[in-house]
């Protein structure tokens, strides 16, 4: 069986992907890349360890339930989307095999029995694999939000690649909210720097992702990191060899994208 990658992918906005109208129209390219996410996968995945740009804790952290419950943590949406099921089942033992292989890398670790998935987990795999048929480990990012500690974590975990665990960095690209269009120039230049810097081998692909704040378009496109250090991880899990930007769309004005690593 060949090796699997790890990706980053955009998350999406909310639950924009189960509405009607504008909203869902904006994000719709989007979707449409999710659903066919199984042509850039050697197989179907035994399981998925998703990192999530919504969870930052003190220590890396694992969802360690059988079966969580769903973080509806948006807000101002139609009613039915607080009525979302994903009802795919936890993966204790992968989330104890994961937090060995964080420790063994010199980083605690924290299996979290009790804690959900929120909507950074749920909705693009709601999308990605509807039949909810996949088991499922949510990953924490570490609260320094340090970009070198995430691309070490994702080293630490590449080994789980090797028993088709897809590891998944869920985030987006572009996440400048306030200023969402007047920004919009600069995710173009953030995400030609992107291609570029992640088309290294994985120590200049860390050093570039580790100075992600002076990048063309940079502050620009992320006046807060934590949707960009999932990228962090799914790099730092991958080998040597480039990064491949799998897909480049847009949402509304703005520019995004997502990366694969082998």
């Amino acid at each position: 069986m060949a090796r699997m990658p790890s990706l980053y992918i955009p998350h999406g906005g909310g639950p924009s992907f189960f509405m009607e109208g504008e909203r869902k129209q904006r994000y719709q390219s989007t979707e449409n890349f999710l659903r066919g996410i199984q042509h850039f996968l050697p197989a179907q995945p035994s399981a998925i360890l998703i990192i999530t740009a919504h969870w930052e804790t003190r220590i890396p952290s694992f969802t360690g339930g059988a079966h969580p419950d769903l973080i509806y943590d948006y807000y101002g949406f139609p009613p039915e989307t607080y009525a979302l099921k994903y009802p795919a089942p936890g993966f204790p033992e992968l989330a104890k095999r994961a937090a060995d292989l964080i420790i063994q890398s010199g980083v605690p670790a924290f299996v979290d029995p009790d804690y959900g998935w929120d909507h950074g987990v749920f909705i693009p795999l709601k999308v990605m694999y509807p039949e909810a048929d996949i088991p499922v480990v949510a990953m924490s990012l570490h609260e320094s939000l340090d970009p070198n500690l995430h691309s070490h974590l994702g080293r630490a975990l590449s080994a789980l690649r090797d028993e088709n665990v897809l590891i998944l960095g869920a985030g987006m690209s572009y996440h400048n909210l306030r200023n969402f269009a007047e920004q919009a120039p600069a995710s173009y230049a953030f995400h030609d720097w992107l291609d570029k810097t992640l088309a290294g081998t994985w120590e200049t692909r860390s050093q570039g992702l580790a100075n992600w704040q002076h990048a063309p378009g940079g502050y620009g496109s992320h006046p807060r990191e934590e949707h960009l250090l999932p990228l962090m991880v799914a790099s730092g899990a991958g080998s040597d060899a480039p990064g491949r930007p799998i897909w480049r769309g847009e949402i509304g004005p703005t520019c995004i994208g997502a990366w694969a690593f082998d």
